[in-house]
């Protein structure tokens, strides 16, 4: 393949697999050709990234990322998409190990939710235990003049059964808990809209939608800025670098 990107994935599975049905869903094809090219890293034994977050007494899961990075940099892809939001704690990392672009999913999921809903000012966060403690979503949402609610220990309790005991271990969203967590960080928490900062969360947005919410679902948005950029490429690497710029800094 000449003009392609990587998608390194696997953490978890499902989730990926959503980014991968989305992806599909929402090209505009109308033969096979005209489908994105692309290779997909399922990389399911990548150590868990909460896990040695909050204990780094644990195995890391640095350098499975690395190993990747480096393998995929040696195929040259016109850029590259991680789709785990908690893998980003070593976004700048891994980074430098290429010159092929790594975008970073949380940072354009924020810029997008920016363009989106300009009059919110207090974003509700929910996502891994990990996500929270490194501040990834947190510092970005800051750094964009907002004001973040976490909400408190017991709607982080309910977010980390949804993604661990319900669609991790069993396979299945509890669409009535997800609703339930978006109801209290809206109306106790006063979210004025809402970052699903983790994949599994976006799983959740994609098998069990909530319209009467303000939500930033950065795997979808990614998807829109994958298609976006895959396109561009194809057209013309002059092209495909110059959208890459704008969707960096937030202008498309």
């Amino acid at each position: 393949m000449q003009r392609f990107f990587t998608v390194i994935g696997g953490m978890g599975t499902a989730a990926t697999n959503s980014y991968v049905r989305l992806l599909t869903q929402r090209t505009a094809a109308q033969k096979d050709q005209d489908y994105m090219d692309y290779l997909l890293v399922n990389h399911a034994t990548v150590p868990d990234r909460t896990t040695y977050i909050l204990d780094h007494g644990q195995p890391s899961f640095y350098p499975a990322l690395r190993e990747d990075v480096l393998q995929q940099s040696e195929l040259r892809p016109d850029f590259m998409v991680m789709v785990c939001n908690t893998a980003h704690y070593f976004y700048n990392e891994l980074n430098a190990l290429t010159d092929v672009p790594l975008l970073h999913m949380p940072h354009i999921a924020v810029m997008e939710m920016c363009r989106r809903y300009p009059q919110a000012k207090r974003i509700g966060l929910i996502a891994t235990k990990g996500t929270i403690a490194d501040h990834i979503y947190e510092d970005e949402i800051e750094a964009a003049g907002r004001e973040v609610t976490l909400g408190d220990q017991h709607v982080r309790d309910m977010v980390m059964e949804l993604i661990y005991d319900d669609i991790k271990e069993k396979g299945q969203v509890d669409g009535k808990l997800f609703a339930e967590i978006l109801r209290i960080m809206r109306d106790d928490f006063g979210a004025e809209a809402i970052v699903l900062g983790c994949t599994e969360l976006s799983l959740a947005n994609e098998m069990a939608p909530q319209p009467d919410y303000e939500l930033v679902d950065p795997q979808s948005i990614i998807v829109d800025k994958t298609l976006m950029l895959g396109q561009a490429f194809r057209d013309s690497v002059a092209a495909g670098k110059h959208l890459l710029a704008d969707v960096i800094a937030g202008r498309k």
